[in-house]
């Protein structure tokens, strides 16, 4: 009797949060339409505060959060539609110019901007993802074009690797090599053609030989024309693309050397990065680390780093919202932070 008594109160525990979680990426959405969406332009904004964006509409950087934040609720609720606004926004960033199409980092038709890697990598990762819950081809379409995209951005000076903008000669960075793995890994998995997958290779091996300290933890960035010299930040987001890159290798292989590297970056980031079960107050960054701690939980089952997410973002929630259900620790409230708050909330409701 007091075992299934035990279970029922895990059960009922289990299920609040599950509803907490969803309610609150569900308010968000909706501080999100009504604070940072135009409803004349059908775009959104960088901030609340509109006298000092620097523009009348957000960054492309913002829309990559919005994109896989938005996919991630029609994952939680089938058959609900989420992305269409999106889509619809960051089809204004878009420019066909040589050599291949791409999404500029600012709306095309206002002035447009440069063309960024990662900001192009990580709505790829979006579309894939989405591809892969939807089988919609447009999806696919897009993905096969951003990675053709991003592979523009890569040589073989300082050994190989990506840039991390159109045009910009200077720095390599975990943010463009490690979602780039991500992508050419999801091309790989649906259409098993080897090429994607030997890309993803190339570019992880030169990832973890340039800018992986031995902790396991991941460095920013390395100076090409400053003779290699590394950019030593450490920021949530670039562990976590890399966590979930061998996540991914290990599904794909099998070769379990990718699963006991998964386990140790996982363990070093949270040694690293969580103090006094917090994490740093980039919501954003945070999401993507989640996304590895996803990846592998469905692996391993170890409940550790999911666990610490959830107290992080019930702390959040707590602590850091305004009258207004917008979250940040800060008064201009903006939309890459809100986009990672409603993805982090939206993924912790789905996993069980």
């Amino acid at each position: 009797m007091l075992k299934n008594l035990g279970s029922f109160f895990l059960l009922l525990c289990v299920n609040t949060t599950f509803g907490q979680n969803a309610e609150h990426a569900e308010a968000l959405l909706q501080a999100v339409n009504t604070y940072l969406y135009n409803p004349e332009t059908k775009l959104y904004l960088e901030t609340i505060n509109k006298s000092k964006n620097e523009n009348p509409h957000t960054f492309l950087w913002g829309m990559c959060g919005m994109v896989q934040a938005t996919n991630e609720l029609e994952a939680l609720h089938p058959g609900k539609q989420y992305m269409s606004p999106v889509i619809n926004a960051i089809n204004a960033y878009y420019n066909p110019k040589a050599p291949a199409p791409g999404y500029d980092s600012y709306v095309v038709k206002e002035k447009g901007g440069d063309r960024f890697y990662d900001d192009n990598q990580w709505i790829g990762i979006a579309y894939l993802d989405a591809y892969e819950r939807t089988k919609k081809k447009w999806f696919l379409e897009k993905g096969m074009e951003i990675y053709r995209f991003m592979m523009t951005g890569y040589d073989t000076i300082s050994g190989g690797g990506l840039y991390w903008k159109e045009g910009d000669k200077n720095t390599k960075n975990t943010c463009s090599n490690g979602p780039a793995i991500l992508v050419a890994l999801q091309m790989y998995q649906v259409t098993h053609k080897k090429p994607y997958l030997d890309t993803a290779l190339l570019l992880y091996t030169w990832t973890n030989k340039y800018l992986q300290s031995a902790s396991g933890i991941y460095w920013d960035a390395i100076r090409v024309r400053h003779n290699n010299k590394i950019d030593s930040a450490k920021y949530t987001y670039n562990s976590g693309t890399m966590l979930e890159s061998n996540v991914k290798l290990y599904n794909i292989t099998h070769d379990k050397k990718y699963l006991a590297e998964a386990q140790r970056i996982a363990a070093a980031t949270y040694a690293w990065f969580f103090h006094n079960d917090r994490l740093p107050s980039s919501y954003w960054f945070n999401a993507v680390l989640l996304r590895g701690y996803e990846a592998l939980y469905a692996v391993d089952h170890n409940r550790k780093y999911i666990n610490a997410m959830q107290v992080d973002a019930d702390k959040v929630w707590e602590t850091e919202r305004d009258k207004n259900n917008l979250v940040g620790p800060r008064p201009d409230k903006d939309l890459l932070g809100q986009a990672g708050m409603i993805e982090i909330y939206a993924r912790l409701a789905r996993i069980k």
